[in-house]
């Protein structure tokens, strides 16, 4: 599902290297792709910077320095991901015309097809196949009309990447939003349950938890609920009179205690999941049978059976990695099972680089 901003890399690639940059974790994965598949090379997880108010650009380039340095991958192209805060990802009809003349009458008429006034934003767009079932009429009118994603970005954010990626001594060949990671990831991971199966993919971020839907490797929901992992540390630190750090902590290892103040706190996000995959189930003729889990509150066991409970569906925490071979350093073999479900999105922006 490949949706960059802008592609200067016009060779076929047979390496990538993204970076993530969330907002307390960066994340950041070096890819190859060989004749048998992909490879792992490598993988990052440096704390992000927290940016003062006024201009960005040299900070985030001494933070991409940082962070290649500990990647160690030899690439000067980087892809960039860039989170919901800064991006969107809309369904939307559009005319059957050229991608080129889509992103312009974006650029002039976001809110006619969007419902949205986005003059501020960089846009992109996928054109969806055709559904076999679907109504043929729209192809004999004078004006048809096609199913298209559509992607924004801040033109601001997207200037920033691209002048720190350059100080950094990079170039940022590619700008994907970070929503469609986990559903590219997902494709490769879980061939089978991506083709045939309607299943939502939940990735739970410091600041925000995204849920997009696919039904039969269609993209059909997508959402942003604005509770994150962050605001879960903080009301265990609040109901329990710890600190942020102690709190973090004791969220990953879980004692009773906290898991009791955890699944009160989970509720609400647990509600919202829930409201999305009903509202989806009630308009296609099949329901949602899995919810996968990535991010950092994945790899925490009573966090995704808190949210289980909530859902009612089946819910699981799944390996972005597990179709690409390990190359990597003897130190990184032992962390990556723990670390995989945070490098979802990296890895899905890889795959749209590729």
């Amino acid at each position: 599902m490949p949706l960059p901003f802008f592609n200067s890399f016009e060779k076929k690639r047979d390496q990538v290297m993204v970076v993530d940059l969330g907002a307390k974790v960066t994340k950041a994965v070096h890819i190859s792709r060989k004749a048998n598949g992909f490879t792992l090379n490598g993988f990052a997880l440096v704390d992000a910077p927290a940016f003062d108010k006024g201009s960005i650009v040299r900070p985030l380039a001494e933070h991409l320095r940082a962070v290649v340095q500990v990647l160690n991958a030899r690439v000067k192209p980087v892809s960039l991901a860039v989170g919901v805060e800064s991006s969107l990802l809309r369904h939307a009809d559009m005319p059957l015309v050229t991608s080129h003349d889509m992103r312009q009458m974006l650029k002039f008429s976001s809110k006619n097809y969007l419902q949205q006034d986005l003059s501020d934003c960089i846009f992109d767009v996928h054109v969806l196949p055709p559904k076999s079932d679907g109504p043929k009429g729209d192809a004999l009118k004078g004006n048809p009309k096609t199913r298209v994603l559509v992607g924004a970005a801040k033109r601001q954010v997207v200037e920033d990447w691209q002048e720190a990626a350059e100080d950094a001594g990079l170039e940022a060949d590619q700008i994907i939003p970070s929503f469609i990671g986990p559903a590219n990831a997902f494709e490769m991971a879980q061939p089978e349950a991506f083709a045939k199966e309607v299943v939502a993919l939940v990735d739970v971020g410091y600041k925000n938890t995204t849920i997009c839907i696919l039904y039969n490797g269609e993209f059909t929901l997508s959402r942003v609920v604005a509770f994150g992992s962050g605001k879960l540390t903080q009301g265990i630190s609040e109901a329990l009179g710890m600190s942020m750090e102690e709190a973090e902590g004791a969220k990953v290892t879980m004692p009773p205690e906290v898991e009791s103040v955890a699944q009160s706190l989970l509720s609400p996000l647990g509600r919202e999941l829930r409201a999305s995959v009903d509202f989806h189930d009630h308009q296609r003729d099949r329901a949602v049978s899995q919810v996968f889990f990535s991010g950092g509150a994945a790899r925490s066991p009573q966090i995704v059976q808190a949210l289980q409970v909530e859902l009612m569906v089946p819910c699981q925490t799944w390996n972005p990695t597990s179709f690409m071979t390990l190359a990597l350093p003897p130190q990184l073999m032992g962390e990556i099972e723990a670390v995989a479900p945070q490098l979802t999105v990296a890895v899905g922006a890889g795959m749209a680089a590729f």
